[in-house]
């Protein structure tokens, strides 16, 4: 098991073997969540502004990008 400190303000520094596992980088966010009485760090994911836009552009069969483009042009 790997330990860590509380401080006296309630600041635990997460060991490197964990930060390295979970790709935890400065800066970033964790989150804690409490199961059963055991508390579970977790990597937040944040979604990109972009994500709701993946797909919106779908190729319809058959057809060459350049049409596409022109069909959205209103040529």
């Amino acid at each position: 098991m790997i330990t860590a400190k509380v401080t006296s303000k309630g600041q635990v520094t997460i060991p490197k073997k964990v930060r390295e596992k979970l790709g935890i980088h400065p800066g970033e966010d964790v989150g804690f969540e409490e199961k059963d009485g055991v508390v579970i760090l977790k990597k937040t994911v944040k979604k990109s502004p972009f994500d709701i836009w993946v797909g919106a552009l779908k190729k319809p069969k058959g057809s060459r990008t350049d049409a596409i483009i022109r069909n959205l042009r209103g040529e």
